[in-house]
């Protein structure tokens, strides 16, 4: 990694505050940019997120914001209304609200003294999101965004549902973390010593648990349809930069946007990456100047300079050479592919029948299954990534090829199609792709999953008919891999993955017909392609944070096993980041631990717990504390929610406040 403190054009940092159209509210900014721009005006560049610039993304922040507007932007980072230190109360995911306040942010910046009128948008996750989301609503100065480990579809490829399943481990997780998140209180250094806690009632007295409005759309309705851009690729005006990793959730939608949007549009960039900027040079790697790329994004788009951005091929992706299993890498052996189209005309499907026999394989998995999956969103932490397969594929049915004569390279999303009847009107099935190696370990390469009710489409929940053979087909997750000659390609068949997919309410079975069944590689041959080069990682010069060393440290993953019980525990650290202490004096404390329990023959046993805890001090004026914990379980009827916080400022409570609902199972 090379730090840059030494820029062409000098940088000033100021706060100002973005009024909103609602006349009422207003949205706390940083800005970076030149000390000259009001004589020689910038292009601007815009993160809009919810995670508190004063603290949480303030090192992150400092690496890339000063980085731009050294090479010539006013580089602006604004916290969502309700959240941080900007005012107004914290609303739903990408709710209306949030989008027009984005609207707003772009045309304010385009109007200042110090913008040429033209604003680019930027962001990793909820901030790749709304970057998608604010160009489908297609603000004049809006020219560019680069939307970073993001989705264009809210329902199918989100932390809510997959294959129109409940996700278990994020549904829950991810709601009890931003409960904690939107609880936490506006800073006094920013907002005033007099405001903060009023600020922070008003916030606290509206809290709503997300959980509770995901759960009431178990299909694909109106609210997942709001916000997710592929209802209507059409409406986005600004040139795109797509950019994920094959080791983050929302890698398929860089290849539906390549797809999708014109190629003089868009450009797509897919490495071996977790859910992380790709110039931070966490694992996996390898990192890339991810900053450099994206100012030839910017100059092109919003300077108008020929940087070369748009003769680079549509899509540049990082082909993976085989790993044995592990929960890190630091690096991922491979190499760069590009392709001038996608689809691309040198991906061909390679159909592969699961076996020869009519007669059905029994599939009827331990409800545990699922247990060595890994983390849904990998952060480039220890134990993030599926460790070897051998015990989940001794929990499912396996269909082995025989021993690869050469080497297979794939790219794309496989496809599995299988011919199978169901004992219960509700199942699931999950299938796995490994690579066995010659000493039996076995490596995930992909995987995906279907609800059998939403096999009719996601918009519907359609009971299977017990006795009846269907053929069904969904996709896996999109890979670029080689598996290498003398390995097997596995298909791994299971009902239950748990906590990824919350069971149904009934303990069923299926039945799989191996010779009507197939796994669809998308095989991409050698061919002469142009090479794909990137620039050392760059950054500015870090902010001087101190972190702690936990005096008593969790493990990250930790799985347990009540033998009379047949009770398995999975137990999760998030390591977000931890407790740390910022260059001002803030003390930021973080604490959380998710935790999933199930028995392994009974789908109701499941239950999932987030509990989390944190404290923000500065000096002996400010101390603010926030608990939260967050419950989910199930009957075969409904899902039950059960809810609390606690507020404490300044050694007083200023919130308690407790949730108990419970919604009906419609397809989950």
């Amino acid at each position: 990694m090379k730090y840059r403190d030494r820029f062409e054009r000098q940088v000033v940092r100021e706060d100002v505050w973005i009024p909103t159209r609602d006349g009422t509210t207003r949205l706390h900014a940083r800005v970076w940019r030149p000390a000259d721009a009001e004589s020689d005006p910038v292009p601007a560049l815009l993160e809009y997120l919810p995670y508190r610039k004063s603290d949480w993304t303030a090192p992150r922040d400092a690496q890339r914001h000063p980085w731009y507007a050294g090479h010539g932007y006013a580089s602006v980072r604004v916290d969502v209304r309700g959240h941080g230190d900007s005012e107004g109360t914290p609303g739903d995911e990408y709710d209306a609200q949030e989008l027009a306040d984005g609207v707003d942010v772009v045309n304010w910046l385009a109007a200042q003294p110090w913008c040429t009128g033209k604003v680019g948008m930027f962001g990793i996750s909820w901030g790749g999101f709304n970057s998608l989301q604010i160009a489908a609503l297609a603000p004049e100065p809006l020219k560019a965004i680069v939307t970073v480990c993001s989705t264009d579809d809210r329902y199918d490829n989100d932390v809510h549902y997959t294959g129109g399943a409940v996700l278990g481990i994020d549904m829950l997780a991810w709601a009890g973390t931003m409960l904690a998140f939107t609880a936490r209180p506006p800073d006094p250094a920013n907002v005033g010593a007099d405001r903060w806690l009023p600020l922070w009632r008003e916030r606290l007295e509206t809290l709503e648990p997300f959980l509770h409005t995901w759960l009431e759309h178990q299909q694909r309705d109106d609210y997942w349809r709001h916000g997710s851009v592929c209802e209507d690729y059409t409406a986005i005006d600004a040139s795109v930069l797509a950019v994920g990793g094959w080791n983050d959730p929302y890698r398929d939608t860089v290849l539906r946007l390549v797809e999708h949007l014109p190629g003089d549009q868009v450009r797509g960039v897919i490495g071996p990456w977790s859910h992380q900027y790709p110039d931070r040079g966490l694992p996996p790697g390898p990192a890339i100047g991810f900053l450099q790329e994206t100012l030839r994004w910017w100059d092109q788009h919003l300077k108008g300079v020929d940087t070369g951005v748009m003769a680079e091929p549509l899509l540049r992706a990082w082909l993976g050479d085989p790993v044995p299993p592990a929960p890190s890498h630091e690096e991922m052996p491979g190499r760069w592919v590009s392709d001038a189209e996608w689809p691309s005309p040198d991906v061909t499907w390679d159909t592969r029948p699961l076996g020869e026999s009519r007669d059905p394989v029994l599939v009827r998995s331990p409800q545990h299954t699922g247990l060595d999956a890994g983390r849904f969103f990998p952060f480039g932490n220890a134990a993030d990534l599926p460790p070897d397969q051998r015990e989940e594929d001794g929990r499912s049915v396996c269909f082995d090829s025989v021993p690869l004569d050469r080497r297979v390279e794939i790219l794309g999303r496989p496809r599995v199609r299988l011919r199978l009847d169901s004992d219960t009107p509700r199942a699931h099935v999950i299938a796995r792709v490994c690579d066995v190696a010659p000493d039996g370990s076995s490596t995930l390469v992909t995987r995906g999953v279907l609800n059998l009710l939403s096999r009719k489409g996601r918009e519907h929940a359609v009971a299977w008919t017990p006795g009846t053979y269907e053929d069904v087909e969904f996709e896996l997750n999109g890979i670029g891999y080689a598996f290498p000659p003398g390995h097997r390609v596995r298909v791994a068949v299971s009902d239950a993955y748990w906590p990824w997919v919350w069971p149904h309410g009934e303990r069923g079975a299926l039945h799989v017909v191996p010779a009507d069944s197939a796994v669809l590689l998308p095989v991409r041959e050698a061919v002469d392609e142009a090479s794909v080069r990137f620039e050392e990682p760059e950054q500015a010069v870090p902010m001087p944070v101190t972190y702690d060393t936990p005096p008593d440290p969790r493990p990250e993953r930790l799985v347990t096993h009540d033998v009379a019980k047949g009770e398995w525990t999975l137990e999760v650290d998030p390591g977000y980041g931890g407790s740390r202490t910022y260059p001002d004096g803030l003390r930021y404390e973080e604490s959380a631990r998710e935790t999933y329990t199930i028995r392994t023959d009974d789908p109701l046993s499941a239950r999932a717990v987030s509990e989390w805890r944190i404290r923000l001090r500065r000096g002996d004026d400010w101390d603010a504390e926030i608990m939260a914990r967050t419950e989910l379980r199930a009957t075969a009827a409904e899902f039950i929610m059960d809810s609390r916080i606690e507020a404490r400022g300044n050694g007083e409570t200023v919130a308690e406040r407790a949730w108990h609902r419970t919604t009906p199972r419609t397809s989950g």
